[in-house]
């Protein structure tokens, strides 16, 4: 599978995996498939035997129709219990020439893991904002400069440890050999936002069935990070309270007629929808209660911003991506409640793929295989590097 990218995005709503193409500078999607979610609940994996089935009929479906055996895959990690908190670490330089060397900044990186994020939770690796030599602040590589004090400041990544072993049983009874779990918003980010964006200050919004993640990149690293236990199923669900339908007509209606703002010009139009029980509604009030369940949602992103102090560090506005995204005048709430300019976040860079908000985390699984070859080839300091360490773990 050496010319070959298999990624896999395990979420709340569907299980999608992605086949692609390497061929010298392009990449060409040959196989795509999805099915609903089984043993997954806000983007976990709860029940691994029903997880896996499903993981099973997807690698067997892309198996028979690409004609080769897939053992191997880059996968998501993410949902409720990724959580990212600001860590910092100090150590002296230990050469005798005060030269820093690969020992001292693999020192100083462990140093910064250690910190105690409760029970049954682990840091499993680090976004690093900067590394600060002798006070010296702004260093990205600090490997051959001199000095004799080398800190680091970053953002570590963890997750709930349970959880990792159900993801870890879920890949391996469906007959992978995982070599790569990729945390979602660096996944998301490589498929929907530039460098300058990342440069400037942007903040990602991954909207999908039943979370929100907020992604905050500011000088080109990830500085902030939350899950929102909410997503557009609960949109769905108001819809169906409201309207006194089951949840499925309630998702066909959001889909089909949904919109954050009324579209026409009469506010007293009904529309008939043939279904088994014919339904009469106003689109006018379809649209309000969508409105409310955005409104919520963003209402909820903005008080983590201001928790953080990000609100208003961000000159690059926000990006909305996920299937959440794709709902009609979005944007025009958005921009209404953070005040800031906001743009959806389609996936670009693959040949025979849609640019799907819906696929922005599995474009940016393959995108990540090239930034891991390329570090492997550059042996250059990067965030992927070290993730790498921390996944052997899951190989039998």
């Amino acid at each position: 599978m050496k010319d070959l990218i298999c990624a896999i995005d395990i979420g709340s709503s569907k299980i999608r995996i992605l086949v692609v193409k390497k061929e010298k500078e392009n990449l060409e999607a040959i196989f795509k498939s999805e099915q609903n979610s089984e043993g997954v609940k806000k983007g976990v994996i709860t029940e691994p035997e029903r997880a896996s089935k499903i993981l099973k009929e997807l690698i067997f479906s892309a198996t028979q129709n690409i004609r080769k055996k897939i053992n191997s895959a880059l996968v998501n990690l993410g949902g409720i219990h990724l959580f990212a908190v600001p860590t910092r670490a100090l150590i002296s330089v230990s050469r005798a020439d005060q030269t820093v060397s690969e020992e001292d900044l693999n020192r100083v990186l462990q140093e910064a893991k250690i910190i105690n994020v409760g029970q049954n939770k682990e840091i499993f690796d680090l976004s690093v904002k900067e590394f600060i030599l002798d006070g010296e602040r702004g260093i990205k590589d600090p490997v051959g400069l001199k000095g004799s004090r080398l800190e680091v400041e970053a953002l570590g990544l963890g997750y709930f440890s349970p959880c990792l072993e159900n993801l870890k049983k879920t890949l391996l009874n469906s007959g992978l050999e995982v070599f790569e779990l990729i945390p979602a918003p660096i996944a998301c980010s490589l498929a929907v936002l530039t460098e300058q964006q990342k440069n400037l200050g942007v903040c990602l919004l991954d909207i999908g069935a039943q979370t929100t993640s907020i992604s905050v990149f500011e000088d080109g690293n990830l500085t902030f990070f939350s899950v929102l236990p909410i997503g557009a199923q609960e949109i769905t669900n108001k819809i169906a309270i409201q309207m006194q339908i089951d949840p499925e007509l309630a998702e066909r209606l959001k889909v089909e007629f949904g919109s954050c703002y009324f579209k026409g010009k009469n506010k007293r139009e009904k529309i008939e929808f043939e279904d088994e029980d014919p339904l009469i509604f106003y689109p006018r009030s379809l649209a309000r209660i969508i409105r409310e369940g955005y409104s919520a949602i963003f209402d909820s992103v903005l008080k983590e911003l201001k928790k953080a102090s990000k609100d208003r560090r961000l000159p690059a506005g926000i990006v909305l991506t996920g299937g959440g995204a794709k709902v009609p005048k979005i944007l025009e709430l958005a921009k209404l409640k953070f005040k800031l300019n906001c743009k959806i976040g389609k996936p670009k860079g693959i040949l025979n793929l849609e640019e799907n908000p819906s696929l922005s985390t599995l474009v940016g699984l393959v995108l990540s295989s090239l930034e891991l070859e390329e570090e492997k080839e550059t042996q250059k300091f990067g965030f992927f590097s070290k993730i790498k360490k921390f996944l052997r773990i899951f190989l039998p």
